[in-house]
């Protein structure tokens, strides 16, 4: 079979707080980085406790051309060198990535490339393949501030959704817990700093649908146990002690850990000839949840694979990587492509619970 010529696609990223752009290069699935520049915006957001969207939308507005310039000079090549321009279409914050898509759409038009408008969770949910560590199908908990699923995934375009949180996601958890705790944003390596030196065993705090059948989470319940459990102790002494912290932190990041490994548990069981279980989203980044999901997929005798910390949080390499594999096989998106508030992976599934009027959120 003639192989692919390599194809040179620049990638861009704005869906939520940090603004990216990146290159990749590659053929017949496979894909080198030749750059990718993140610019994050938490400087911007750390005094308001999360993040702001108008604040996202305008950083990102005056942000992203200058990370497409220090993409491509990282990468040695100019714009005549690109074969193609990926952007995160959705889903996402949607003056962020409103911010994305017209820059792309601009490059795009100037210099008469073909264009791929990408789903940001498929950048994510294809990591694996992009570090070459998973070959098809693979199970994927992609868990960020966000988002939280499992994904079956049998393709490039091919994932089947076995379950996701029905209201918080656990980056949304970990950043809330930081604020009840008067700990700096982001929340998650925070809380996991914290937790370091805690005794997770002095809060009863709930494992959340662990007597549910199934895959789907939850991680409201938690975080209000959380509170619960603050504000006891401060009624009780007047305040919080750096103990009292490190406790509660240590407590919640244990029933985190719980959940996700259990969930993991029935996931891969419901997963026929899957291979490797992989992990990504910022919140793979958390060495407690990485060393959980070793013992699952140890136990489970299939491999695992987590991306390095770079590939985890939001970056643009992802979205060049899912871009190309579309390119690859002769097809884009004209300028016409929508930027979308929510854009579900799996069209098949059942919208998840709070999904509201605007239909599913990812």
């Amino acid at each position: 079979m003639e192989r692919n010529r390599p194809l040179t696609v620049l990638g861009l990223e704005s869906s939520c707080d940090d603004t990216a752009a990146a290159v990749v290069r590659g053929a017949d699935g496979r894909a080198d980085i030749l750059s990718s520049h993140v610019w994050g915006q938490a400087d911007l957001h750390g005094a308001f406790g999360g993040v702001v969207p108008e604040i996202a939308a305008r950083a990102h507005a005056e942000r992203i051309d200058i990370c497409v310039e220090r993409a491509l000079e990282q990468a040695g090549v100019t714009l005549d060198d690109v074969d193609g321009v990926a952007v995160t279409a959705g889903p996402g914050l949607i003056g962020g990535v409103l911010a994305g898509v017209m820059c792309a759409k601009g490059i795009a038009a100037a210099r008469g490339l073909p264009i791929v408008g990408v789903n940001h969770l498929a950048g994510h949910a294809l990591t694996p393949r992009l570090t070459g560590e998973a070959d098809y199908p693979y199970l994927m908990l992609l868990i960020s501030g966000g988002h939280c699923q499992f994904l079956r995934v049998d393709g490039p375009e091919d994932f089947h959704r076995l379950g996701g949180t029905i209201d918080d996601a656990p980056g949304e958890a970990f950043d809330k817990v930081a604020r009840l705790l008067g700990l700096n944003q982001p929340g998650g390596p925070e809380v996991e700093r914290a937790a370091q030196t805690g005794d997770a065993g002095r809060f009863a705090l709930p494992r959340p649908l662990l007597d549910r059948a199934g895959c789907d989470l939850s991680f409201s319940g938690l975080k209000t146990a959380v509170l619960r459990a603050r504000d006891a102790v401060m009624a009780e002494k007047g305040g919080l002690t750096t103990t009292d912290r490190t406790d509660i932190a240590a407590s919640f990041q244990a029933a985190v850990v719980d959940v996700l490994a259990e969930k993991t548990r029935r996931a891969l069981a419901a997963s026929a000839r899957v291979g490797t279980l992989a992990v990504a989203g910022g919140v793979a980044a958390n060495g407690a949840i990485r060393a959980a999901l070793q013992l699952v997929a140890d136990d489970a005798g299939v491999a695992f694979t987590a991306p390095p910390l770079s590939l985890c949080t939001d970056n643009a390499a992802m979205i060049a990587y899912a871009g190309l594999l579309r390119l690859e096989r002769g097809e884009s998106d004209g300028l016409a492509f929508p930027a979308r508030p929510r854009w579900p992976l799996d069209t098949q599934a059942p919208a998840m619970l709070g999904a509201g009027k605007k239909g599913a959120k990812a």
